[in-house]
């Protein structure tokens, strides 16, 4: 026998399971009972006369349920009321008389019948002095009645509460009284003592009134913005009143400085009505909210944008060219293609734009040009760069619904220069990239098709923005990387290379004055001769453009200010002897033609992102099972290019005297010094397979020519591109005789006499055709005969 049983007093008592109910002693509960045995307990202990015990089952879906289903602690009730309803069922009204332990069940047939010990409270000694328990008291009647300011209810039972004496009746009457869940009553009802039963009802009254405090907080905040927003609106209705009575007729709302700016806007009727609803939420929401910003951003952002504002072209030719000769030393195509726009656009003012894209390398003065266009036709400027742009929303801007959303980089450009008809630098054109996302090209093929262009969309304006009238200009490195489809689009301008005679007219005329003004100098405190110039041109820069050319001549007269500055020199003057001193050694040493004729040996020439460059390609015989080594940092398709030039000359092996088992003795080892250096490009096909043949041949190849083309594996020559570039790299290695495809003719007659001066161009439309001018030896049967011989007792003599 337990504590709680020992000396109790044991009842035996038809018994009800109730489902998420506790009956508290005291209090008075309504529940319906629609189980068999709970409906023939209740009719037999009324029947009867008989309390009957209501004890609360731990899982509410059991049906039929046992007593490690109970709680071990119940309350013997009292029923007072039951009323019969639908399918037999039960109301029952019942009153909670004493806490009461469940023993045992003893029958569970037709009904439950328990075994269950009373509990008197003032048998359990008291474990809290008087004065303890006085004070907890006190705490339990403060916390409730913080929870009674909030439920008119419950500040009716503070005075009853307040002349109860007894601690343990206090307890279980505000648990009653209070609609908490049923495990927190259960709570108070299994505690085993006085303490037990305050810690959970003061926890539970004290949980419920931060939640009350919390409420409150919430409610007062969202009072208090709505007090704001109704003073804010009172304020504004009363300044309106204020500044009509004062008769300030300048003062407009911003809803009305909104409208008055739409009526001005040169767009649809339609898209005008669009806009006007916007206008209309943002007059009837609060300024303040997340949404008003978003409205008014995009407000801001279109009434910006200057729809049907245009500036006049300048059509005057003479000044037109004037300008673009004053900017600019050569380019003549480029000029040409200017002044030939603006004939057009004379004579045809309503035509469309045409799309230019400067190609060339870096250096070559392409921005620049576009800035003297813009100049020249007196139109405004506006530079974007595309180099690394890899997202469409660039372009097309974003969703105004984002967090963050802006136009796209043409629309932003046309705020910025306040026109639509500007001129638009898409700088880096072909530096532009896509991902997995998006692709950045195929956003520019509307911008950049004028069928298309009038009314191009972007995402964040929503509104149609005329493009036709903006002259695009884009420049690039190179058209390998941009799509055919946007390249068709464009019309291709090649910016080619500088000579050395252009690139000391353009320092001379451009880059002294540029780089004086920018150091604080003049031309009284520096010279640089002429022939520094050129020897600065020839020795300490190796580019296309003249970009590096003006970094040396920065550098120069750096040191020139700072000698001034210390006093050491009144006026620099800087010829040949002092470029060492200003520019340290010399940085370019450039690869002269080879003086003797070589077996294996040929001068290739190749076209790099800054200019032209001869390379020498060296080809061994090793002895072998007739394979072929390539060395030299090749790409895949010059590693091709190899490959059909040794099957080419192996067709034409017997034309030269060569053993049929040559190549199945013998490796061939291809090597293009250099070898960090990557190389790549098809252009290298008829070096190549010169060289192969020389080696094989022993035939030696003239020191003075050099060659460049694309060879089939019929042994014709194909044309090349770059042809400026490599003739200049030709010109300047010292070589007299150039072998290029007889295809590429017109690309060399268009050069200028500059750079073909003191060359001997040699064209050639098949693989004889290259060999005839490119061996040394022009009997090469007499000397083909005699090399074997040599051959064969240099192997006899086993040398």
């Amino acid at each position: 026998m337990d504590e709680f049983t020992k000396g109790k007093r044991k009842l035996r008592v038809a018994t009800i399971a109730l489902k998420n109910i506790t009956l508290l002693p005291g209090a008075t509960i309504h529940f319906d009972i629609t189980r068999r045995k709970s409906i023939a307990a209740a009719e037999i202990a009324r029947s009867n006369n008989e309390n009957v015990f209501l004890v609360t089952q731990k899982d509410p879906g059991i049906y039929d349920p046992k007593m490690e289903d109970l709680y071990e602690y119940g309350t013997l009730a009292s029923i007072k009321q039951t009323a019969r309803l639908q399918k037999g069922n039960l109301r029952i009204t019942a009153e909670g008389l004493y806490r009461v332990k469940l023993g045992r069940i003893i029958s569970d047939t037709d009904y439950i019948i328990s075994e269950v010990y009373t509990d008197e409270c003032n048998e359990k000694p008291d474990l809290y002095d008087a004065l303890a328990k006085e004070a907890m008291m006190r705490v339990v009647i403060e916390q409730f009645a913080v929870l009674a300011r909030s439920d008119k209810r419950l500040s009716l039972e503070l005075d009853t509460l307040s002349a109860i004496t007894d601690f343990d009746e206090l307890l279980i009457k505000i648990a009653a009284d209070i609609p908490w869940d049923y495990k927190i009553k259960q709570e108070v009802l299994d505690g085993a003592d006085y303490s037990q039963r305050y810690e959970t009802v003061i926890r539970e009254l004290t949980r419920e009134n931060q939640i009350i405090r919390i409420k409150n907080d919430f409610q007062n905040q969202l009072r208090e913005n709505m007090d704001n927003n109704h003073k804010e609106y009172v304020l504004r209705e009363q300044l309106k009143i204020i500044h009509n009575e004062l008769g300030d007729g300048d003062h407009i709302s911003e809803s009305e400085e909104y409208e008055r700016k739409l009526e001005k806007l040169s767009i649809p009727e339609n898209e005008k009505n669009k806009i006007k609803k916007d206008i209309y939420r943002l007059k009837t929401m609060q300024s303040n909210s997340q949404e008003a910003s978003t409205i008014r951003t995009y407000l801001d952002t279109l009434f910006d944008i200057p729809f049907g504002i245009y500036t006049d072209d300048n059509k005057d030719i003479k000044h037109a060219a004037s300008v673009l000769e004053g900017d600019h030393y050569g380019l003549e195509k480029v000029k040409e293609r200017v002044i030939e726009y603006l004939a057009v656009r004379i004579l045809n003012p309503q035509g469309k734009g045409p799309i230019l894209c400067l190609v060339g390398p870096p250096g070559t003065g392409k921005t620049s040009v576009a800035k003297s266009i813009a100049k020249a036709l007196g139109k405004k400027y506006i530079r974007i760069s595309l180099g690394g742009v890899r997202d469409e929303a660039e372009i097309r801007g974003h969703r105004k619904t984002y967090v963050g959303a802006m136009p796209g980089r043409l629309v932003e450009g046309l705020r910025q220069v306040g026109v639509s008809n500007p001129l638009m630098l898409l700088d880096e054109i072909d530096k532009a990239s896509s991902d997995y996302r998006s692709d950045t090209f195929s956003a520019l093929l509307e911008v950049l098709d004028s069928e298309q262009n009038y009314k191009f969309r972007d995402h964040f304006v929503e509104i149609p923005i005329d493009l036709s009238q903006v002259l695009f200009v884009a420049t690039a490195n190179t058209t390998s990387t941009i799509p055919r489809p946007l390249l068709d689009r464009m019309e291709i301008i090649e910016v080619n290379s500088y000579t050395e005679n252009e690139k000391f007219h353009i320092a001379k005329n451009y880059l002294l004055k540029k780089q004086l003004e920018a150091n604080g100098l003049n031309e009284k405190q520096v010279d640089i001769t002429d022939s520094a110039i050129v020897k600065i041109i020839h020795n300490y820069t190796r580019e296309a453009g003249v970009r590096n050319l003006e970094r040396r001549i920065g550098e120069i007269y750096r040191k020139c200010a700072r000698a001034i500055l210390e006093g050491k020199k009144g006026k620099v003057k800087i010829g040949e002897r002092q470029l060492k001193k200003y520019l340290g050694k010399e940085k370019v040493d450039f690869d002269h033609a080879s003086e003797a004729d070589e077996v294996g040996l040929v001068r290739g020439l190749a076209w790099t992102s800054v200019g032209g460059d001869t390379m020498q390609i060296e080809v061994n015989v090793l002895p072998g099972k007739g394979n072929l080594v390539l060395t030299g940092h090749m790409g895949d398709v010059m590693k091709e290019s190899a490959q059909i030039a040794l099957s080419c000359i192996k067709s034409c092996a017997s034309l030269y005297n060569i053993e049929d088992d040559f190549f199945y003795k013998n490796d061939l080892h291809l090597h293009i010094p250099e070898g960090a250096v990557p190389k790549d490009g098809p252009s290298a096909g008829i070096s190549m397979a010169t060289a192969m043949l020389s080696a094989a041949a022993l035939i030696p190849v003239k020191a003075d020519t050099a060659m460049t083309g694309e060879i089939t594996l019929r042994g014709k020559v194909l044309p090349v591109g770059g042809l400026k570039e490599k003739i200049l790299a030709a010109k300047m290695a010292g070589v007299k005789n150039v072998i290029v495809p007889l295809k590429n003719k017109p690309d060399i007659e268009e050069l200028s006499a500059e750079i073909t001066a003191g060359l001997k161009l040699i064209y050639a439309a098949s693989f004889d055709k290259v060999l005839k001018h490119a061996f040394a030896v022009q009997d090469t049967a007499k000397k083909i005969k005699t090399t074997h011989v040599k051959k064969q007792k240099t192997a006899e003599n086993g040398i």
